[in-house]
């Protein structure tokens, strides 16, 4: 891990990164945690003199770790289960290649890495300038500075040659074009079939209207994330996508209400609601 010295100027966007590792941070250090996650300790204690200095609400937010106890869990119980998708394929394909497409400050690869993985993250330059400020690489671990859009990364990851791959976009595809990432999706069946994706979605109703201005409201007043963190691609139905191409095939979905943690306390019972359960979920396809 290295020191960091300098001051941080990010988008809203790209602020939610940090929002993430400051989660898996605290609720590693909570009371039965649902994940440990030692590298986002390790960050977050050497990012808070840094943060404690930024122009930023929610970035000085962060360090006083005062953070809304349903997106600790939230993310927390979301991460963890990303990681159970990468280990399940990593099972049944022990030189697998990850991709963490707009991956901010996860640390996924040093949570699962089996002494073979091959992992890529992938984001937008500033983000992954300022990542290799505090992690490193190493041989089978490369961070890329593209747009998931920029498709120079896809370039680089067809030389691997790997046979399987799996793509995950865990809090990515909401905040992006919808007919921007119906291509990319389109692009990654083309360009890797057999390969599997895994994305976190929202019901499109909260992309637009009074329901996306009130999806932009609930994450600013209690996140502090900014005007540009609002939703804009959204699912009807989770085989949506499936209507995209006949290669695209749905595998399966999970809500973290499915979870039945009992840190989620009373909102368990939404469990039990299809309609809850299809608000922010995410979606599993083969792409072939």
């Amino acid at each position: 891990m290295k020191s960091i010295q300098e001051n941080i100027q990010f988008s809203d966007v790209e602020e939610t990164g940090l929002l993430t590792l400051y989660c898996k941070a605290i609720e590693s250090q909570s009371k039965n945690p649902i994940m440990v996650d030692e590298k986002a300790i390790e960050a977050a204690n050497k990012l808070d003199p840094v943060l404690e200095r930024s122009q930023s609400k929610l970035l000085r937010k962060l360090v006083t770790r005062k953070i809304d106890q349903r997106a600790v869990v939230h993310i927390a119980l979301r991460a963890q289960k990303y990681d159970v998708y990468a280990l399940d394929f990593l099972k049944k394909n022990p030189d697998a290649v990850i991709v963490n497409m707009g991956c901010g400050m996860d640390t996924r690869f040093f949570r699962i890495d089996n002494g073979s993985l091959r992992f890529f993250d992938v984001d937008l330059p500033e983000m992954i300038a300022f990542k290799k400020k505090i992690f490193n690489e190493n041989e089978r671990y490369q961070m890329i500075s593209n747009s998931v859009f920029d498709y120079g990364w896809m370039d680089i990851l067809e030389k691997t040659k790997a046979k399987k791959i799996m793509f995950q976009a865990e809090g990515v595809f909401m905040y992006l074009e919808p007919k921007k990432v119906r291509q990319l999706v389109l692009d990654l069946r083309e360009r890797f079939p057999g390969s599997e994706l895994v994305c976190e979605v929202v019901r499109k109703q909260w992309t637009s209207g009074t329901w996306g201005k009130m999806a932009s409201m609930k994450m600013s007043r209690r996140l502090n994330m900014g005007k540009q963190a609002g939703y804009y691609f959204g699912l009807d139905h989770p085989k949506e996508m499936e209507a995209w191409h006949s290669g695209i095939e749905y595998l399966g979905q999970w809500s973290y209400f499915e979870s039945n943690h009992k840190k989620l306390g009373f909102m368990r019972m939404f469990g039990k609601s299809k309609y809850f359960k299809e608000t922010q979920y995410t979606v599993h396809y083969k792409l072939n």
